[in-house]
């Protein structure tokens, strides 16, 4: 029983370790975007479906005697591939360099390639071990559940995602992760190894002797709609995961404390129901998802609320629909001759909701819809479900009305959900989704000619407005107008009469080529195209970039890769100033303002050039970040925040640097700038391999 025990904990929690850690790593190469995420999970639960499709074939396909054998070559295989990558001295399951993504266009099948070799094999058999261990414990010892080892199983992958954000990230660099999990998987190798191996030796019977276990189908072969059924109910609880996670990470910040508060949540409901099925009442589950169900359709219509409030709301909905979804998948779970059936049809489930959220949502769909595609789908599958099976615990008189009930809010749920779909944009002028985020066009005071506007929105966060009458359209507007920390360092920048060279990471609307006089050259850099399109002209709203008096170019891609590409061509730019302005929502990439990132910018910087960074987030305080940054290289620092009026201009908050302090001296600037005297904070540098945004949320 130790070596069971063992053996499914272990593989459990190195399944889920190391998925934040490798997502975290690969997360600059695609532009620090959510999207990282969901592709990450979306390619782990295809390979868990291998994994369990594997697993159903070795116990239903292959003889009890060579199944000990087949296995032991598949461990050993992926020892031998983790000792030869490891040989090259660096992390064997982290990518090399080499690996970095030339087009980021649509970068899913480049995230699962750098996936596939970098983890792949390793993380297929991790896969297998639960499933295998129970039909084997099953076999061994006939007569007694093996579905506590699955409680077992989500357990240790919950402590895995629990102490990732707490214990490993913030004392543990990558590159250290990367060899501590690969000790630890070389360890497992050896365990699993060693039960194959005793395996080979024992005979065990044919097949599981089919034991009543207590439940509805305990000695009965599943039928399809049964097995429909798992399947459903597992990819509705894979696509609330999904969504859940996407909604609050987009506009907060990327980083494996938001990925992992979904996932632990959703790994406790498995916990909870397959370890007793008393954890899940149908009528009180029922009482509960009308609750959360309201309060989401509050935070749906109230986006701006205090992120703690909405990540409170979206985690309770997602804690009791997924309690819901397991419950019920609980309640028809087979006897243990069909178990491996079970788990592959659930997995399959889960990867079809993974699917779903990253591969046909974004064709479909034009905001995160898929939320109330889940919430709908979990009041439909428990409709269903009351009507097909009965409730317990409720009076056989109440039946009825409890079934017209469920039914009656399903059909609700069904209706608002395309009540707001339709009426989503309907004062957009365009919209659009990719892998970036949403994108929309709205049109501002359009009854108005003198101030009729169109404003560019990323996620909730407007990233810039252009009026449409003549004698406004030239002006800077948001956060880039002249009493802004950029409009100041651009219009007091001491160029002596030669053309101004100006980077800027992040284009938006392009509003800052609005400062571009004749002889300047302005280069900006932005990674996702729909931006592009739309500040180059598409549709008509924004002529920033056509109407800008300076040589403009623009650079697609993430900004930091073609910064090093520009180095690496020999090509550095020289800028004047190089403005800082990367923003996915209000979530901005870390790979921007690391050690390793300023370090770069300054090759690119002429030595009498300022570095212009746009903090003004509404739930980071990044201040800290380039203090430390500044300090690690001798920067001179200040900061200007502009209330704005509200109408042309908002409130922003720039930190401007330079190794020269007299740029910071300007009159113009220093009477702007706030004091920082007395200013200190403990925070560690951010580097590529460490940096931790949890201690900086406001």
């Amino acid at each position: 029983m130790l070596f069971f025990t063992l053996s499914v904990f272990l593989s459990a929690f190195l399944l889920f370790q190391v998925q934040p850690m490798i997502a975290k790593f690969i997360l600059p190469w695609f532009g620090g975007t959510p999207a990282v995420w969901s592709t990450v999970m979306l390619f782990f639960q295809a390979l868990l479906t291998g994994g369990y499709a594997y697993a159903y074939w070795l116990i239903e396909r292959v003889r009890s005697a060579r199944q000990g054998i087949v296995h032991l070559v598949l461990v050993g295989l992926s020892l031998v591939v983790l000792l030869v990558l490891g040989a090259s001295g660096s992390p064997p399951i982290l990518p090399g360099a080499d690996w970095k993504p030339q087009g980021t266009a649509f970068p899913v099948w480049d995230i699962f390639k750098i996936l596939t070799v970098a983890v792949g094999l390793p993380y297929f058999v991790l896969s297998t071990n639960a499933p295998l261990m129970q039909a084997w414990f099953s076999r061994i010892f006939p007569g007694r559940s093996p579905y506590r080892l699955y409680a077992l199983s989500n357990f240790g992958s919950l402590l895995a995602l629990v102490s990732y954000p707490i214990l490993f990230e913030p004392w543990l660099t990558l590159r250290i992760q990367g060899w501590a999990w690969s000790g630890a998987y070389l360890l497992f190798g050896l365990l699993a190894g060693y039960g194959s191996y005793r395996l080979m030796r024992r005979r065990l019977p044919a097949q599981t002797p089919r034991v009543d276990t207590g439940t509805t189908t305990a000695a009965e072969r599943p039928s399809v709609g049964l097995r429909i059924l798992w399947i459903l109910l597992s990819a509705c609880a894979s696509t609330l995961l999904l969504a859940v996670t996407s909604q609050i990470s987009q506009e907060v910040a990327v980083i494996p404390f938001l990925w992992v508060l979904p996932l632990t949540i959703y790994l406790l409901t498995f916990i909870l129901t397959f370890s007793s099925e008393r954890w899940y009442v149908r009528p009180l589950y029922s009482l509960l998802l009308l609750v959360c169900s309201v309060m989401v359709v509050w935070a749906l219509f109230h986006p701006a609320a205090k992120f703690v409030s909405l990540i409170a709301i979206y985690c309770a909905f997602l804690f009791v629909s997924c309690m819901v979804c397991n419950g019920e998948l609980v309640a028809l779970k087979p006897a243990p001759a069909y178990l491996t059936s079970f788990y592959l049809m659930s997995s399959l489930g889960g990867a079809i909701g993974g699917v779903f959220v990253n591969l046909v949502a974004p064709y479909i769909f034009r905001g995160y819809w898929e939320l109330l595609v889940g919430l709908a789908g979990c009041w439909v599958l428990l409709a269903i479900l009351s009507f097909s099976r009965k409730t317990d615990f409720l009076p056989r008189k109440l039946q009825f009305g409890y079934r017209a009930t469920i039914g009656g809010l399903a059909v609700v749920a069904i209706i608002f959900s395309f009540y707001y779909v339709s009426g989503a944009f309907s004062d957009v002028r365009f919209a659009g989704r990719n892998f970036y985020g949403i994108l929309r066009v709205k049109e501002l005071n359009a009854n108005d000619p003198e101030w009729r506007a169109y404003n560019m929105i990323h996620g909730i966060i407007q990233h810039g407005i252009q009026f449409e009458a003549a004698e406004q359209r030239g002006l800077p507007t948001t956060y880039y107008t002249e009493e802004s920390g950029v409009g100041l360092a651009i219009l007091n920048y001491p160029h002596e009469g030669r053309g101004l060279r100006v980077g800027v990471l992040g284009l938006g609307t392009g509003t800052l080529a609005a400062f571009g006089q004749p002889g300047d050259a302005y280069r900006f850099y932005e990674i996702n195209p729909a931006v592009i399109g739309l500040a180059e002209g598409d549709g008509g709203y924004f002529s920033f970039l056509a109407d800008s008096k300076a040589a403009i170019t623009v650079a697609p891609g993430d900004a930091r890769l073609s910064l090093e590409n520009e180095l690496k061509s020999d090509q550095p730019q020289n800028f004047d100033i190089l403005v800082l302005d990367t923003f996915s929502s209000d979530s901005i990439p870390v790979h921007l303002v690391t050690k390793d990132a300023f370090a770069l910018y300054l090759e690119h910087l002429q030595p009498e050039g300022i570095l212009a960074a746009h903090i003004t987030n509404q739930h980071l305080d990044l201040q800290p970040v380039l203090w430390q940054l500044a300090n690690c290289y001798s920067l001179s620092r200040v900061v200007i925040e502009n209330k704005g009026d509200g109408v042309r201009s908002f409130t922003s908050v720039w930190m401007l640097l330079a190794r020269d302090p007299k740029l910071l001296e300007i009159p113009a600037i220093a009477q702007a700038a706030t004091s920082m005297e007395g200013y200190t904070t403990s925070i560690l540098l951010w580097t590529d391999d460490y940096s931790n945004l949890f201690q900086i949320l406001k």
